[in-house]
């Protein structure tokens, strides 16, 4: 089994998000027979340095562990219909293709059900236009659904899990 790297996208450390996201990604990894927790990337932590003028380690290390997923759960909290502006200056680091070879699951957490397209709208070409695979609807999680995520993340790993594993039997990366 390959690596498995969470991405979380919330500027606040800590976050909802980012407990959805290891949610999220426990589910799919524990029904795809990945065995130990997976890396997680969260940008809180690396949001000062990502737009510093020179060079940062950490942001180098992490941009190395997001492009050398083979699975990557990539998860923000909803901001004006879409994702954040620290993810999206964390992704535009990526050289272009810098996820060929990488299945990705799109996860947004959100207020109100009117931006559930934003996971599919914003998030998921993103992630597409750097080259990763991405096989499944992406997840709209709403803060009134984190109550009860077991059951939502359980229905959802359910769904999305044949073509994960499907991804990762044909080899996606390359």
């Amino acid at each position: 089994m390959g690596s498995f790297v969470t991405l979380v996208g919330n500027p606040r450390a800590g976050s909802r998000t980012r407990t959805v996201a290891e949610a999220a990604a426990e589910a799919v990894g524990r029904r795809i027979g990945h065995d130990g927790p997976g890396e997680v990337v969260d940008l809180a932590a690396l949001g000062p340095h990502l737009l510093a003028p020179g060079p940062s380690a950490g942001v180098e290390v992490a941009l190395e562990l997001v492009a050398g997923a083979d699975v990557l759960v990539v998860a923000s909290p909803t901001y004006k219909a879409s994702y954040t502006g620290l993810l999206k200056a964390f992704l535009d680091r990526l050289p272009g293709g810098a996820l060929t070879g990488t299945t990705a699951l799109p996860l947004l957490v959100m207020g109100d059900p009117r931006h559930a397209l934003a996971v599919e709208l914003h998030l998921r070409p993103v992630l597409v236009e750097l080259g990763a695979h991405v096989p499944t609807p992406g997840l709209a999680v709403l803060e009134a659904q984190i109550p009860d995520l077991d059951e939502v993340l359980g229905r959802w790993a359910d769904r999305v899990v044949p073509q994960v594993a499907g991804a990762l039997g044909e080899g996606v990366r390359a």
